[in-house]
């Protein structure tokens, strides 16, 4: 009952001034431009994407939920994270219907897209690589939600920093579990899961929207993830530093006992975090002296077809 709800950061339509209260909105909404408009969108249709990731939490093995009402810690936890993470969707949702700027239908078929295709995190219903990959992607995400807020707040709108600093201080907590989950598996396992994190850092971590289709731009996620980058939302530099901190979160450099092999996988753990920094440094420069025309505006169906 104490919990924060969406409604807690919508105008309340039961009032007599509801229609102030939307014009308020709306009036907000309109100084947020275009790109970031895109980025929030994005990121809205990801969390409404939240059947999938339940039900990829229930196929890993000794982890599941076998009724759906299964009382063992596991279980009570996956559904307390999905009840949480269920009114991020929500609440970014009503806000942008009720901002008026975007093209919802556009933005539900997207949605119904996404679940429908699914995607594929590498986990292989192995609790080790899932508790990586959810370690790795709850920071994402907070890392996203929070800079969007940061940035809605420099174009006046408040309340959407409001309403992504909630969200983002839901992700941080998340992030913090499925952290210690992978700790206390190090402390039983160390071989094993430092096997299982090099091997994921070497496929790379796979982003939970990349089949996101609106039905006609079959590059609608690159398109979405390039805004991102020029933003400064979720850059290539973000992801380095996240494993940089999940390196230093597991105190990977004292790691001791690890068998030749795993030893190995360490020390390229410890050396990865630099080495994607300097890949993303390098990138990032390259992409500042495209010129426009080498490096056109995309059409978004989200916004009625405007570019950003």
């Amino acid at each position: 009952e104490n919990a924060w709800q969406p409604q807690d950061y919508l105008p309340d339509l039961s009032q007599d001034n509801w229609h102030d209260s939307i014009k308020e909105v709306r009036a907000m909404a309109k100084e947020i431009p275009d790109e970031l408009l895109v980025v929030l969108i994005g990121d809205m249709v990801t969390e409404e994407a939240l059947p999938t990731y339940q039900t990829l939490l229930n196929t890993f093995e000794g982890c599941d939920d076998p009724t759906g009402t299964s009382e063992s810690p596991w279980a009570r936890w996956s559904r307390g994270w999905t009840s949480e993470e269920n009114r991020h969707g929500d609440l970014l949702n009503k806000y942008l219907y009720l901002g008026g700027r975007c093209d919802m239908r556009n933005i539900e078929v997207t949605i119904q897209h996404l679940i429908t295709n699914g995607f594929n995190p590498q986990a292989r219903k192995d609790p080790y690589r899932g508790f990586v990959y959810t370690s790795f992607q709850e920071r994402a995400t907070k890392i996203s939600h929070g800079n969007v807020g940061k940035l809605a707040r420099t174009y006046g709108e408040k309340n959407l920093n409001k309403i992504c600093a909630k969200i983002a201080g839901d992700e941080g907590r998340h992030e913090k579990a499925y952290q210690i989950f992978s700790e206390e598996i190090l402390k039983r396992d160390p071989d094993g899961l430092i096997h299982v994190f090099g091997d994921m850092m070497r496929g790379q971590i796979v982003m939970p929207a990349e089949q996101m289709t609106d039905g006609k731009d079959p590059d609608l996620y690159d398109n979405f993830s390039m805004v991102a980058q020029k933003t400064g939302v979720y850059t290539a530099l973000d992801y380095a530093e996240i494993i940089d901190h999940l390196v230093k979160r597991w105190d990977l450099e004292h790691l001791e006992g690890l068998s030749p092999a795993a030893e190995k996988e360490r020390e390229y753990l410890c050396r990865l975090p630099e080495r994607y920094r300097k890949l993303a440094t390098r990138s990032m420069n390259k992409k500042k002296k495209v010129t426009e025309d080498e490096d056109p505006l995309k059409s978004f169906g989200w916004i009625y077809g405007r570019m950003a």
